[in-house]
């Protein structure tokens, strides 16, 4: 089941970001001012397996542009849809805010990533170097959403 994410899903989802990002997790700090609506633009969405916590994801959406930030998957549960219900939880949201697109970027040397992203209909637009703490690149990734932007009001 994908839900929004309230204030007591903020441990679990800190530890996803610690499990699943290492160097480049959001402190539980920074997830509790997401999830708890200080960051006005953010959105929290929670993948839930038997009442448990397995992946989430956090987007933030300003005007037409929605940005994919995060999303993440417990290991023990993936392969099993979690990951793209949720993508299309953030997508659908994205459409909902009124945006045009999302965006997000990718370690290049994710290979499996890029794939899955390739299979929802994402375009790579810009690569940003030395965009991760340890140098790595990024790829920027955009889907249209909506009208606008190469989009159709079913995409």
């Amino acid at each position: 089941m994908i839900r929004t994410a309230t204030p007591d899903d903020v441990p679990a989802i800190a530890g996803l970001e610690r499990d699943n990002l290492g160097v480049d997790a959001w402190s539980e700090g920074l997830v509790a001012e997401g999830v708890g609506g200080l960051l006005p633009t953010v959105h929290y969405l929670v993948a839930e397996v038997d009442g448990r916590v397995v992946g989430h994801a956090a987007a933030s959406i300003v005007a037409d542009i929605g940005e994919l930030q995060r999303i993440a998957v417990d290991a023990a549960q993936r392969r099993r849809g979690l990951a793209t219900a949720l993508l299309d939880a953030v997508v659908a949201l994205t459409a909902a805010e009124g945006a045009d697109r999302l965006l997000l970027e990718v370690r290049e040397d994710n290979a499996g990533a890029i794939g899955f992203y390739a299979v929802s209909g994402f375009v790579e637009i810009d690569r940003r170097r030395r965009y991760y703490r340890d140098g790595a690149t990024a790829v920027v990734l955009r889907k249209a959403v909506g009208r606008g932007c190469g989009g159709s009001a079913s995409a």
